[in-house]
């Protein structure tokens, strides 16, 4: 999907959502936490999000139940994220769906193209992951700490490095 980042009005949601997010993380107390989940999505309960926490839209986010975000975490939710019950979400895990023309004519033009992002119930996304636009993370799967996750990842596996490969299958 293609779209324009710099319009008025996806810049005023973005400036909006970052202020919430900069008021959380200067203050993360259970009301600035609550204004966060309230301009999402759809949220489950007892999810919880450490300080550093960022993303631009808000709206593009639906979180299960009993998801927790460590320190420092980035969504670029320009497309749709989707993050299934019983996910741990390593402390600097960035999480993107925006990418831009490869072409420098085309960048030029400054659109932007967003890819959604699903990650099912029960994964485990350990410190420092990326997560690039357009993948599914399958249930009950570890991406190890560092790893550039490229390509979708099936159920119950382990994959690591740059890019992420597979290691082995999760009992």
């Amino acid at each position: 999907m293609s779209f324009n980042s710099l319009s008025a009005e996806l810049r005023q949601q973005r400036h909006q959502m970052h202020d919430t997010c900069r008021q959380f993380n200067r203050s993360p107390s259970r009301g600035n936490l609550q204004r966060i989940k309230a301009l999402f999505l759809s949220c489950g309960d007892e999810v919880f999000i450490e300080s550093g926490f960022h993303c631009d839209y808000g709206d593009k986010i639906t979180l299960g139940d009993r998801v927790y975000f460590n320190i420092n975490c980035t969504l670029l939710d320009g497309g749709l994220i989707t993050i299934g019950d019983d996910c741990l979400i390593g402390p600097y895990v960035q999480i993107l769906t925006i990418n831009h023309a490869t072409s420098p004519r085309e960048r030029l033009a400054k659109a932007s193209f967003a890819q959604d992002v699903s990650i099912a119930n029960n994964v485990w996304l350990g410190a420092g992951v990326i997560i690039l636009p357009g993948l599914c993370i399958g249930s009950g799967a570890v991406i190890a700490a560092g790893s550039v996750v490229t390509k979708n990842i099936p159920e119950n596996s382990l994959y690591s490095g740059n890019p992420a490969k597979f290691i082995r299958l999760l009992e």
